[in-house]
């Protein structure tokens, strides 16, 4: 399964947190600056968005708004599903705010789920991936509300989304590890954390119940899942395969 975005209500607020981590809110200096953000803002899909913000870096090296505009490169490239871009954009990101814990997040997940168990820097990676998310989850629990006019049920909402995300990465890095009781643990924290579930946690939480051999526990936790009316077809077609699988594995212990 791809590895998903930022959640529901957490992506509408990310982009509004990573301005509320600056030193200042800030500021752009001319009309020819605020029409390059206005661009980069505007810009109608990844590829557009990735370049306007290379435009506003390049041709405002001042702009207050570098951070920014790094971060939205990182986002796009997720979107992108582009692995090497995610790191290059991610890593300059933090350099610029090392308090962006949307792009930790993102950097998190993203380099657990591209870690093998037999890369030669696995625990580097792995290591790199775990040390980001703890370090999200600790800052977006006391984050500051980053607008005004967002209230605190959406905030409440959103952090809890960011701390979920943070128990995901640490999921798949413990996967990718094969300490498969700790992945159960963060799975089971992600799914209980989250504002709104991300179903795919429960087909993982359900693989990593298989592979402990705890297949009743996987059965009930994807029937979970495929109870969802508005479960994505990919999530609905992975949850059936593995209740499959699950179900077989279970009757033939008998």
């Amino acid at each position: 399964m791809k590895m998903v975005s930022i959640g529901r209500m957490a992506a509408g607020l990310a982009l509004a947190a990573a301005l509320a981590f600056a030193q200042k809110q800030p500021q752009p200096k001319s009309q020819k600056e605020v029409d390059a953000l206005q661009a980069m803002f505007n810009a109608p899909n990844a590829d557009a968005r990735i370049a306007a913000a290379d435009a506003l870096l390049k041709n405002f090296a001042d702009t207050e708004f570098k951070a920014i505009a790094l971060y939205m490169q990182t986002v796009s490239a997720e979107e992108k599903n582009d692995y090497e871009k995610i790191v290059v954009y991610g890593e300059r990101t933090l350099e610029a705010n090392p308090k962006d814990y949307a792009v930790m997040l993102i950097l998190a997940r993203n380099i657990a789920a591209k870690t093998r168990e037999f890369d030669l820097d696995k625990e580097e990676k792995l290591g790199r991936a775990e040390k980001y998310a703890n370090e999200a989850i600790e800052i977006s629990k006391t984050a500051p509300k980053p607008r005004p006019d967002i209230d605190d049920a959406q905030w409440a909402a959103a952090k809890k989304d960011f701390e979920a995300q943070g128990h995901q990465a640490l999921a798949i890095a413990a996967t990718v590890r094969k300490k498969t009781d700790v992945a159960i643990q963060e799975y089971q924290l992600a799914i209980s954390t989250a504002s709104q579930v991300d179903q795919a946690d429960r087909v993982r939480l359900a693989a990593a119940y298989n592979t402990a051999g705890k297949h009743d526990e996987a059965i009930k936790v994807l029937d979970e899942a495929l109870a969802d009316p508005q479960l994505n077809p990919a999530v609905r077609n992975a949850a059936t395969s593995e209740k499959m699988k699950a179900t077989k594995a279970k009757e033939g212990k008998k």
